[in-house]
């Protein structure tokens, strides 16, 4: 259409101006079209290319790769593609619409012939990115990045380590932060992972009744300081200097707090201590009823089905209490799910935050406590729709990223933290001792691998022999921090898939000596035993 609307009228005015100044003989003009061969024959030949366009949005000219490829010096103005091509002195790059600057770099060039040598060499090296193996070998490197080996699993047998618990933890408590894996002071403590490291002291195996002293007392002395009688609620967040950052902690640690304590009544091997937490408990109950956050309240309610299922001689006073804190969790929980449920969202709320397993646990473990059929049904329905949509295609553990916090009725993968792996094991324990269905331990089994690699970026985040764990999974790999939450995670984590295994082969060896002895009871014209491995009992020793 250009070529009939105005014909050869740009290229004539170019030779008329060329005569004009006196170098029309010093051009030559090809008035046709140039196919690929003739077109780098020509380029072959010259020393320097010039590429002057005047539109600095284009994204592509097929001539600029064709002279670098060729090692040609390229003098060009700095529209998308050159800017890219010729940068770090691949050409020259000059200013747009100025005959001053063409005739500049030009004459530059040919007046200094090693640096015009110079300049070829480095487009020449440039343009070997280019060529088609060098393409194909970026080709290849790039789905060989994406795609994830799948790992050997690694057995829940396998006892991790406790000295990167010991690295983050001094006289005061366990730090919250870390620089790679060394602790970071800057950041302090908080009751939150003190908290958790007194739940792993309830249940770590391998230390001496010394260790578990020491250590056991160090976090409960913090969970302790933490209380503030006069607000009726812990603090969260302690300075280096032993200084509180507030007279108030957020709902979530206060409700963790609690939880923790019930845990230690309820799992604790040091009778003392026992003692302290059923004490500290029974002081503190009454305003954690108070509580409002569907987290905060499933945490809370966790600690007080803990309380209610102890053999603590002294718990049962504490009964009363213990249930108004599980049916006000457990009911708000229950008319949420009711309240949210959409075909397609299964939930309580209507984004998905973290922790998100407690949620259904809680529902579950105080279903199963106070004869709530319903409860359980809840639970367990809410957890299988957050297991599925953390599955991915390939199986393989995915939780919800926190990118999906402040996110209505979607979520994103990233970044992927321990927290969420420790929650979903913990849960499907829950689910399994609910149910008995074998879907739960699988989910259990598949969740601790993300730890060792089986995730979306095939990384490896805990190592077994120090028992340090990696802050989590961004879309760029790992997060090389070790912070205290994702230690606990890791450490929590095992020994709550152990427990589930250990049971789920006790429970098995005992149906098999069950059928046999049925087996020989039918023979010698007995009745049967009857079944009591589903029992409310065995169901509550089996946590």
């Amino acid at each position: 259409m250009l070529l009939a609307r105005e014909g050869e009228r740009y290229r004539e005015q170019l030779v008329a101006q060329a005569e004009a100044l006196g170098v029309g003989e010093h051009i030559v003009w090809e008035n046709r079209f140039l196919g690929i061969d003739e077109l780098l024959q020509q380029l072959e030949a010259c020393d320097i290319y010039v590429t002057p366009y005047l539109n600095m949005e284009q994204s592509t000219s097929g001539t600029l790769s064709y002279a670098v490829a060729l090692g040609k010096a390229v003098v060009s103005t700095p529209y998308v593609h050159a800017r890219e091509l010729l940068a770090d002195g691949v050409g020259c790059l000059i200013e747009a619409n100025s005959p001053a600057a063409i005739a500049d770099a030009v004459n530059g060039l040919l007046a200094s012939p090693d640096v015009l040598l110079a300049t070829q060499k480095r487009a020449y090296a440039r343009g070997r990115r280019t060529i088609w193996p060098h393409f194909a070998q970026a080709s290849a490197a790039l789905v060989r990045n994406t795609y994830t080996p799948v790992p050997s699993p690694v057995p829940a047998t396998a006892l991790p380590g406790l000295n990167a618990v010991w690295a983050m933890s001094d006289a005061t408590g366990m730090l919250q932060h870390s620089i790679g894996v060394i602790p970071d002071r800057r950041h302090g403590y908080c009751l939150d992972d003190n908290a958790r490291a007194l739940m792993l002291m309830n249940v770590a195996n391998g230390l001496s009744e010394a260790e578990v002293l020491r250590w056991s007392t160090t976090y409960a002395s913090f969970v302790q300081y933490a209380w503030n009688p006069d607000e009726r609620r812990f603090r969260n967040f302690m300075r280096f200097d032993r200084t509180w950052c507030e007279d108030v902690g957020s709902e979530d640690s206060n409700g963790r707090a609690l939880w923790a304590l019930g845990h230690t009544v309820e799992r604790s091997p040091l009778p003392e201590l026992r003692d302290w937490a059923l004490q500290l408990y029974g002081e503190v109950a009454g305003a954690m009823g108070e509580l409002a956050n569907p987290r905060s309240m499933a945490f809370a309610a966790l600690g007080a089905l803990a309380v209610m299922r102890s053999d603590h001689p002294r718990s049962s006073k504490l009964i009363a209490a213990s249930r108004d804190i599980v049916v006000k969790s457990c009911e708000m929980l229950a008319n949420l799910v009711k309240n949210q449920r959409r075909p397609d969202w299964a939930w309580f709320e209507a984004v998905l935050g973290y922790d998100n397993p407690r949620l259904c646990q809680a529902l579950i473990e105080g279903g199963m406590q106070l004869d709530r059929t319903d409860w359980v049904a809840d639970g367990v329905e809410t957890l299988s729709w957050i297991s599925h949509c953390q599955t991915s295609a390939l199986g393989t553990f995915r939780p919800i990223g926190s990118e999906s916090f402040d996110l209505s009725t979607e979520w994103k993968p990233f970044d992927q933290q321990p927290l969420e792996a420790q929650a979903a094991i913990e849960a499907s324990h829950s689910a399994w001792i609910a149910t008995r269905d074998a879907r739960w331990v699988e989910h259990a089994e598949q969740t601790y691998q993300w730890f060792f690699g089986a995730n979306d970026r095939g990384v490896v985040l805990a190592d077994l022999t120090t028992g340090r764990c990696r802050d989590g999974v961004t879309p760029r790999g790992r997060n090389e921090n070790t912070g205290a939450e994702s230690i606990l995670a890791f450490q929590l984590g095992h020994y709550s898939l152990s427990t589930l295994l250990r049971t789920t082969r006790c429970e098995t060896s005992a149906f098999e000596i069950s059928k046999r002895t049925d087996l020989g009871d039918k023979v010698e014209g007995h009745n049967p035993k009857p079944d009591t491995h589903s029992s409310p009992e065995i169901a509550r020793r089996s946590f």
